[in-house]
């Protein structure tokens, strides 16, 4: 899949693709990031991209036109790339308007053929542009950002590791946290027992069912880890959880248990 990124700060992206385990899947092409410098789009000696907005008040507004060059451009270079398969490409801009990654999200995404990614600056683009071309908006959460470009890398990321053998461990992603509705159970490592510090606490040993040995015992100690944590943390998810069918009977008695518990 190919991704095509739109943004007045291309350098901020080189640093990320290269680096951590992410980074096989942009080597092996599986997700083909091309970068694209708004103001090289730019009509004038200045290269502005942006001018004060019609009704006064603070800050830019990015203009259309340059904006318009870039995205045919992108597009352009996909067709000929064959990058879309007959399809017009998703056209992605972030925004605290748009709606709220999440993973299930993520994983239709990163089944598809990629898109085009817009990562505005300043107050905004010109709302004209984004009725014409954008056919999602994203957003990483209710806060708001000076860029797209943080909620692009995370997207990025985010669908990166869903790729074939990008984690060591083909599992692995399908057990993190929102995978199966639910937030990740706790995990350790060595060593078994954790020293305590200097009169504060006591020594911390890793949960004995994690050291049996017994499969089927430490599946359901982590299956109740991630109950508690996501009833206690989002019940929300618990909610959506249960309205589509994804939890059992065991689950549900363990849960009104966790109900009853001071």
């Amino acid at each position: 899949m190919r991704f095509d990124i739109i943004t007045l700060f291309p350098e901020l992206f080189g640093p990320h693709l290269s680096q951590g385990v992410t980074r096989r899947a942009f080597e092996s092409g599986q997700v083909d990031a091309r970068l694209w410098q708004l103001r090289d789009f730019a009509d004038d000696n200045y290269r502005r991209v942006d001018d004060r907005p019609y009704g006064g008040g603070p800050g830019m507004v990015m203009l259309v036109e340059p904006l318009e060059r870039a995205i045919a451009a992108a597009k352009a270079q996909r067709l000929g790339a064959g990058a879309d398969a007959g399809q017009p490409p998703a056209v992605i801009h972030f925004s605290p308007t748009g709606r709220r990654i999440d993973q299930a999200l993520v994983q239709e995404l990163a089944q598809g053929q990629g898109g085009v990614l817009l990562c505005g600056r300043y107050e905004g683009m010109d709302q004209r542009f984004l009725d014409r071309h954008v056919t999602l908006e994203l957003s990483l959460g209710d806060f708001v950002l000076s860029g797209g470009e943080l909620p692009a890398l995370a997207l990025l990321d985010a669908i990166a590791r869903l790729q074939d053998g990008v984690l060591n461990d083909a599992q692995s992603h399908q057990q993190d946290s929102f995978s199966d509705g639910l937030l990740d159970c706790p995990h350790y490592s060595r060593p078994e027992v954790l020293a305590g510090l200097p009169g504060q606490d006591e020594a911390l040993p890793v949960p004995a069912v994690l050291m049996s040995g017994h499969h089927a015992n430490i599946a359901r100690w982590r299956r109740e880890r991630s109950l508690e944590i996501t009833w206690r943390r989002r019940p929300d998810l618990i909610l959506a959880a249960r309205a589509a069918g994804r939890l059992s009977k065991l689950d549900e008695r363990f849960l009104a248990q966790l109900a009853h518990t001071p």
